[in-house]
């Protein structure tokens, strides 16, 4: 056979399943759908593809789902059902106010603490330059509602059409509880109005949670901490809780998916069964980047990929072709500057940090880069591609 070069790199491709339910055979689904699609679009599996699996479907084909009661009794088990501090929490509505629901449901007053100007992942409450105009320290000055509206008056999310704090407000009163609206990024804040806190921060949660004991706090809890097994035959998430939940229903939530490992190693053997072929597999839920517009960082979810097979281990080890060409071979050209480029990747190191000629490239987990990439790939939308699979990932110019 005569020898060819590539002239495609990585390719992400968006594969179309059935709606799945819950108790479905997910692997096979999967796997017959990838195959399928190679038969039907007339492209073959190659080692190292790899086959991705956003996780609603996994949680749903795992029933993996809770009520806003579910949530009511739990909250109400852990933190008393009196006065709840809520603090820190996403604006929301497909994320955080289903929760929010099921809080107020089990307490008799709920202390909002809204982060501002901006929640964690980048939602914005109000303009950091009207902060500034209004004279207000972010970093150390508690707003009561009414010197928020005096200040900033009615703020609609840009995106959305929603101002979250009537939004937040309104739900905990409809759920029978009274409610008091505070602003403030200090965790400790809350303290000066209840010590039973949940604190609803994803990626900075361990450390709020170690102020606010440290502080004195009587209950701290997470949101990771809320069904973290089953209440009243319930779904659950032993590891997440309610973190990286998304709404169901108005009444229900899907959960993040519970353990899936044995999951995508099922994949992976029924790809190799069928083609011979040693494909890696992974679930992925948010992916993990920030629109510079809006300036809403996507990840949501406690991690991008809760389940992946041990392929996916580590950070890329790439080499940088323009400062190569840029550099060492700077006074070469054509086909010997294509050779000797050629050469240093295949004599690259198994571990290149602190490597001027990497400089300029990723150092984020495998996973995380390639959750982003089919997230994006997938949507949030109408797409009907729940499964993404991405070929030539770990090629380089010498393929």
């Amino acid at each position: 056979m005569a020898n060819y070069e590539r002239r495609v790199g990585t390719v992400s491709r968006g594969i179309r399943c059935p709606i799945i339910r819950e108790g479905d055979d997910l692997a096979s689904i999967v796997s017959d759908s990838v195959l399928e699609a190679a038969k039907y679009e007339g492209f073959e599996i190659r080692d190292r593809d790899v086959i991705s699996v956003t996780e609603s479907i996994v949680a749903r084909a795992q029933g993996n789902y809770a009520s806003v009661d579910d949530i009511a009794a739990d909250v109400k088990q852990k933190l008393g059902g009196e006065t709840v501090g809520v603090i820190f929490p996403i604006l929301s509505r497909n994320r955080f106010a289903i929760c929010l629901r099921g809080i107020a449901k089990g307490a008799k007053k709920v202390v909002l603490m809204l982060s501002y100007p901006s929640d964690e992942v980048g939602n914005e409450l109000v303009d950091l330059y009207d902060v500034d105009k209004a004279g207000v320290n972010p970093y150390s000055d508690v707003l009561s509602l009414e010197r928020y509206r005096e200040l900033f008056g009615s703020v609609k999310h840009e995106f959305t059409g929603v101002d979250y704090v009537e939004y937040y407000g309104e739900l905990i009163r409809e759920c029978g509880a009274e409610v008091e609206i505070i602003f403030a990024n200090q965790a400790k804040a809350i303290l000066d109005y209840t010590d039973c806190i949940i604190t609803c921060d994803i990626h900075t949660r361990e450390r709020t949670k170690r102020i606010l004991k440290e502080a004195g706090a009587k209950i701290v809890c997470g949101l990771d901490d809320i069904l973290t097994a089953p209440v009243n035959g319930s779904g659950c998430n032993e590891k997440y809780g309610l973190l990286g939940s998304n709404k169901s229903t108005e009444d229900k939530i899907k959960l993040f998916p519970r353990e899936c490992q044995d999951l995508v190693l099922d994949i992976q053997k029924k790809i190799l069964d069928a083609t011979g072929k040693h494909v890696e597999v992974m679930v992925y839920g948010d992916g993990a980047f920030k629109d510079p517009k809006g300036k809403i960082w996507e990840l949501a979810d406690p991690v991008v990929s809760p389940a992946f097979t041990d392929g996916l281990i580590g950070t890329p080890n790439e080499l940088k072709l323009k400062y190569l060409a840029d550099n060492d071979f700077k006074d070469l050209s054509g086909e010997e500057l294509k050779n000797a480029i050629s050469e240093s990747i295949r004599a690259k190191q198994d571990n290149l940090v602190g490597n001027m000629a990497s400089q300029g490239t990723t150092p984020r987990q495998l996973t995380d880069l390639i959750g982003s990439l089919c997230d994006l790939t997938s949507g949030s939308g109408d797409k009907g591609t729940p499964v993404v699979l991405v070929q030539g990932y770990f090629d380089n110019y010498t393929n």
